[in-house]
């Protein structure tokens, strides 16, 4: 239903008289001129004084959406001034003028060009002002007046999402709150009931509801489970005209999932497992898994493992898979198939996350039974001991048993076991074992002064699967028997003064002994029997393991004896007895009145009247100097020499010699001068070379003339030839660069400078017998000859 609104301008024209107008009214002053206007109010009457209004009207109203074939009439404008001849002009701006909104200048009737639409544009303000035509003054102010477009209902309510996504926990009260949806319309909410929406619900009854007018979306039904659903989709509809007959509506689709909530406790499956497991299992291996299932998801369904009781509570554990909730059993201590083969466990499953709403449905926890077969495997010997140490003395005798070691098959079966010595542990072979006892004997003699322990590892394997073996570490000691001598702890070279008196100690002795004693070593020094009668010097043994050597007379002379060898013999106390003769050098040296050494007899002989170490020195000094000036005065002298550049004709050897010389410069021009080259009728001038000296004064040679038609190529060979045998040309090869043409062409030359020297005119028909590359100038050579008059 289309309606029509036309909203009047009156403009008042004439003497001023009295006018009410609507509270809508608005007037815009011309020109002012006083009046007075009489209102009643009341019984009482009042003078007012205004100015004079040029024109009026009122707020105009268009309806958008117009469907008309012609423009939609506004309005009309007016002025007081025009007098109906056409004198004055009417002019729109603003908002859509000469677009939108169109003006007929002359008679002021405004009208809508186009559908209007409220929702993009609802006001339009405008100006209007009259103009004088012939002066285009205007004869009115510019006023402004509004255009407003009245709503129409033809916007359907819009929500702001097309799919909302919603949840709720399970199990929830009727009336929990899910959602909340909105729809707006763009519709004029001040005008009717256009934009006044209404919710309701199409879809997902009677699980959830919605509240017309706000939107909300709440549960309707109790208890809903979600592990019988967890989705729902309901379709939620808003429409305008307050939901009356003919209103727009619209709708949207809310996806509402259930949450999960601890409501299901966890339960086995089974009541009993059963698992095996090979006795070699190592502790923290895993034997199998078992699961108790729960229906809940999440946090809801997190499950914790633990053992009860039964009697492998100690032998195993279990732990929890937090990816699958699942318990693993595990292997907690080393198991041995011959003392235990079964196993039973009670495993409880507890959920860890409990709702105290769902206690009704009765305890979150379940338990089940757990039996482990231990299986028998083939197991490697083990020995009785985990290391054995074993003590053997050095000077046992070779395949001497030092020990034995033992080791069974731990198997039901106890098959046979074989022993042997890894020769990796045992490389010099000093030990051997009996394969089939396990007894342990050497092979080598043994010295405990070279290695004190013998470290050594036995294989034990079984005979029928020698894969299954084991090893043990054995630890050999070799005890120390009295088998070394003591000697000197440190080589003696003593001296004795020629003025020395008798019974005066000249050096004390110490040995040491490589054997142990447990008791400590006890050594006695004493002279060697041959030497006790005649000898010079006597030994103390000072019962410390330390001896004295004192002289045996007054002054010696180291003229009829240097050197004395005192030999001595050194005993130890224990068993059996071990004695050795170590002998001591003693030297007579010269002594001043304290004792101290001046000179020994060997050092008189060597240096009885030598030279000092310092002259030694000098002389060397003397000497080098000497022989690096006799290189360097040489060295100089050969620079100096000359060498020939070839010695002989008879030396082939290659000679690099470096010419230096770079010429004579500018002014040597004799060298280099190829003019003859360019003109070979040229003279050459008897000038001498200037850049190098002649060894010898040659007169230089005359060369023939060249006849005239002589090529530069016989002229260059003739004076090749010249040049090789003449001794005045440079000993080197030049460079020349002959800037020659050769005889000249067949074509001659094609310049025309010398036309003007002839007194004739040219004929040049000859050009065609050139070829193609001349036709061009023979066509405009020989075009000229028959243009010429006959």
């Amino acid at each position: 239903m289309i309606t029509y609104h036309c909203f009047w301008l009156l403009f008042w024209i004439g003497q001023p008289h009295q006018s009410f107008s609507s509270p809508l009214s608005k007037r815009t002053r011309g020109f002012p001129e006083k009046e007075k206007v009489l209102e009643l109010s009341g019984t009482t009457r009042k003078e007012f004084t205004r100015s004079k209004r040029s024109w009026m009207w009122n707020q105009f109203f268009l309806l958008e959406e117009y469907t008309g074939s012609d423009y939609q009439y506004v309005g009309k404008l007016h002025s007081d001034q025009d007098r109906g001849d056409g004198s004055l002009k009417y002019i729109l701006s603003g908002d859509g003028a000469g677009d939108l909104f169109i003006i007929n200048e002359n008679t002021g009737d405004i009208q809508a060009t186009k559908r209007l639409d409220r929702e993009e544009k609802p006001v339009y303000i405008l100006r209007a002002q009259a103009i004088n035509r012939r002066t285009g003054r205007p004869v009115e102010p510019e006023s402004e007046f509004i255009i407003k477009i009245h709503d129409i209902n033809d916007n359907e309510p819009m929500f702001t999402k097309d799919v909302y996504n919603a949840s709720v926990p399970e199990m929830s009260d009727v009336g929990t709150f899910v959602v909340q949806v909105t729809a707006t319309d763009a519709d004029d909410p001040t005008y009717g009931n256009s934009a006044k929406v209404v919710y309701s619900i199409l879809q997902g009854q009677p699980y959830f509801s919605v509240e017309s007018e706000s939107g909300i979306i709440k549960t309707a039904l109790l208890n809903m489970d979600r592990e019988n659903r967890e989705q729902y989709q309901v379709v939620i509809q808003a429409k305008d005209m307050g939901g009356q007959m003919g209103g727009l509506s619209g709708t949207t689709t809310v996806n509402i999932t259930l949450t999960d909530v601890n409501d299901n406790p966890p339960r086995f499956p089974q009541s009993t497992y059963q698992f095996k497991t090979p006795e070699s299992a190592p502790p923290e291996s895993p034997i199998g898994r078992i699961k108790a299932n729960d229906a809940d998801v999440g946090e809801n369904a997190e499950i914790e493992y633990s053992i009860t009781e039964g009697d492998g509570s100690d032998m195993f554990g279990v732990i929890t898979d937090k990816d699958t909730q699942e318990g693993i059993i595990t292997v907690k201590k080393a198991l041995d198939f011959e003392k235990k083969k079964l196993y039973t466990l009670k495993v409880e499953a507890t959920n860890t996350h409990v709702d105290p709403r769902f206690l009704y449905l009765g305890p979150f926890k379940d338990s089940t039974t757990v039996r482990i077969l231990v299986e028998d495997v083939d197991e490697p010997p083990v020995f009785s001991r985990p290391a054995y140490i074993l003590e053997v003395k050095e000077d046992v005798p070779i395949n001497s048993i030092i020990g034995t070691v033992t080791a069974q098959d731990p198997d039901v079966a106890k098959n046979p076991v074989k022993y042997s010595v890894d020769r990796h542990t045992d490389m010099d072979r000093v030990f051997n074992i009996n394969s089939g006892n396990g007894s342990i004997f050497t092979s080598k003699p043994l010295d405990r002064e070279t290695s004190l322990w013998h470290n050594i590892t036995v294989i034990a394997a079984e005979i029928n699967n020698p894969k299954q073996s084991s090893r043990v570490p054995v630890f050999i000691k070799v005890l120390d028997v009295n088998d070394n001598a003591p000697e000197f702890a440190i080589f003696y070279e003593t001296f004795v003064c020629e003025n020395a008196k008798a019974e005066q100690l000249i050096q004390t002795l110490s040995a040491v002994d490589k054997d142990d004693s447990f008791s400590g070593h006890q050594f006695s020094f004493s002279l060697a029997p041959e030497a006790t009668s005649g000898s010079n010097f006597t030994i103390q043994d000072n019962r410390d393991n330390t001896a004295g050597i004192f002289t045996r007379k007054n002054r010696y002379n180291r003229h009829e004896m240097s050197t004395y060898l005192l030999p001595v013999v050194i005993s130890d106390s224990d068993y059996p007895v071990q004695s050795s003769t170590e002998t001591v050098t003693i030297r007579v040296c010269a002594c001043d009145h304290r004792g101290k050494m001046q000179s020994c007899n060997a050092e008189a002989l060597i240096h009885p009247t030598g030279l000092s170490t310092g002259a030694l020195i000098a002389i060397l000094l003397c000497i080098i100097i000497l022989l690096v000036t006799v290189v360097l005065f040489a060295a100089l002298k050969r620079q100096q020499k000359k060498e020939p550049l070839i010695i002989s004709k008879e030396d082939i050897r290659d000679n690099i010699v470096s010419y230096n010389d770079e010429g004579g410069g500018e002014e040597d021009t004799q060298a280099f001068d190829i003019g003859t080259l360019r003109n070979p009728e040229a003279i050459e001038d008897n000038k001498l070379r200037r850049d190098i000296v002649p060894e010898a004064l040659f007169m230089p040679r005359r060369t023939p003339a060249v006849q005239d038609n002589t090529d530069v190529r016989d002229f260059i060979n003739q004076r090749l030839k010249e040049n090789d045998t003449d001794p005045t040309m440079p000993p080197y090869d030049s460079l020349a660069t002959y800037a020659y043409e050769g005889n000249g062409s067949v074509a001659e030359s094609l310049s025309s400078l010398e036309s003007v020297t002839t007194d004739g005119d040219q004929d040049y028909d000859y050009l065609s017998d050139w070829g193609p590359r001349f036709k061009k100038l023979a066509d405009m050579y020989g075009s000229v000859d028959s243009d010429k008059d006959p």
